[in-house]
């Protein structure tokens, strides 16, 4: 039974352990000293921690990487994405699947062991469950003009279910673990239609442990065209002739008009919210829902810096994603936490690293298995080398860590 101690170990249950050993057995962890164990394996001057979330990003844009620059207006940003990817029509294209496949051996040297990961195809299920890494998968779905909506949900979990059927991969220390879950997403409010958003919400009651996800307060023209109907989506709707003239703007809030339709609930992952106000942001903590917060992305884009301080000034659960890289230069999530620490200076250390682990696993179903130290779960764990003199390892943590900083407890 490996035992491993170190100068450091953050269960993310509590303070920081100086010098505390891990026993793991068949991949879980066992146990968790607050003292060196005689037969353990020492790493030395390291912080061992639970592997991080990347709660939101799209794998399958990974091979946009580089081709989409920042701007300041987020609607000539999709503008860019959408002429891009036309010229990619084949989902399955090799030059897709091998940037994809590099992306997620780049986020595992990362330090990221569980990702939220939105597909508009299912060509990351494969990948994920080939590398062993553990996913929800959001199957996600974009319709503003949508006719037949039960029709559209009832094929896409069919390509859902098919797609989570595959073959089983071994975990870590070569146990057998259930990783890749797929669930229906929808896109945001100006890309989904009400009864679309409705029968999405129904397959997910029909599913009792599944979760979703939705785009949503992430720009200004959003909020226009939701409040008003008017503006830059309205523009671009009619311009690809999805435009529905039965659609008449909600007049309000896009977090109210989602409340209003039925969509949201825990169980909803609501992904950036850079426009939220305080009303906003009280009707999700009344509901114990999640935010997952792409601050360098929200940036690129043109949609500005989120306010993370309100976030956790109003109590509501924040968990980070780097979105994909076509809005940011890798999926290093200490990358996000460092730029976290820089907008949100009065915002605890320790706070920001729970969002990233415990926080984020919880929010994508697998807070039982994944997110903190604690015996039974598993051991899914890095270690990053700690500088001597370091007194407050987590504010260290969140300053910014490099791949050759980090390994992988195995």
């Amino acid at each position: 039974m490996p035992v491993f101690t170190a100068d450091w170990v953050l269960p993310m249950t509590g303070e920081p352990m100086r010098r505390a050993s891990i026993s793991i057995d068949n991949g879980r962890i066992v146990a968790v000293d607050a003292q060196p164990a005689g037969d353990a394996r020492d790493l030395g001057s390291v912080a061992i921690m639970p592997a991080l979330v990347n709660a939101h990003t799209h794998l399958e844009l990974s091979y946009l990487r580089g081709k989409v620059p920042p701007t300041e207006k987020f609607l000539d940003w999709i503008g860019t994405i959408m002429a891009t990817r036309r010229q990619y029509p084949d989902a399955a294209d090799p030059r897709i699947l091998d940037a994809a496949r590099t992306a997620i051996a780049d986020a595992r040297a990362c330090g990221t062991g569980l990702f939220g990961d939105i597909s508009n195809t299912l060509v990351t299920v494969p990948l994920l469950r080939d590398a062993s890494m553990p996913a929800q998968v959001f199957y996600e779905l974009l319709k503003f003009n949508a006719p037949d909506a039960d029709g559209i949900v009832r094929d896409a979990r069919a390509r859902a279910d098919a797609a989570e059927s595959g073959p089983e991969r071994r975990g870590p220390f070569g146990s057998a673990e259930p990783d890749i879950r797929i669930s229906l997403a929808a896109h945001a409010p100006y890309s989904v239609s009400p009864k679309l958003f409705t029968a999405i919400r129904a397959d997910l009651d029909a599913h009792g442990d599944a979760v979703s996800s939705v785009h949503l307060g992430e720009s200004p023209e959003e909020m226009e065209f939701i409040k008003k109907g008017t503006g830059p989506w309205r523009a671009l709707l009619e311009q690809l002739g999805v435009w529905s003239d039965q659609w008449q703007a909600p007049g309000t809030s896009p977090v109210e008009y989602l409340e209003r339709v039925g969509f949201l609930d825990r169980r909803v992952i609501v992904v950036h919210g850079v426009q939220f106000d305080g009303d906003d942001l009280d009707r999700l903590r009344s509901r114990q829902m999640t935010i997952v917060s792409c601050p360098r992305s929200n940036q690129h884009v043109g949609v500005g810096p989120p306010p993370l301080e309100a976030f956790y000034a109003m109590d509501v659960a924040v968990a980070f994603g780097t979105d994909s890289l076509a809005s940011v230069p890798d999926l290093n999530l200490f990358s996000e936490l460092a730029e976290a620490r820089r907008l949100a200076p009065r915002v605890p250390a320790r706070a920001l690293l729970e969002s990233a682990t415990r926080r984020g696993a919880s929010a994508l179903g697998f807070g039982a298995e994944l997110g903190t130290i604690e015996p039974g779960k598993r051991a899914q764990l890095i270690s990053v080398r700690v500088p001597a003199g370091v007194d407050d390892v987590e504010e260290y943590l969140v300053s910014g860590v490099e791949p050759p900083a980090i390994e992988w407890v195995n």
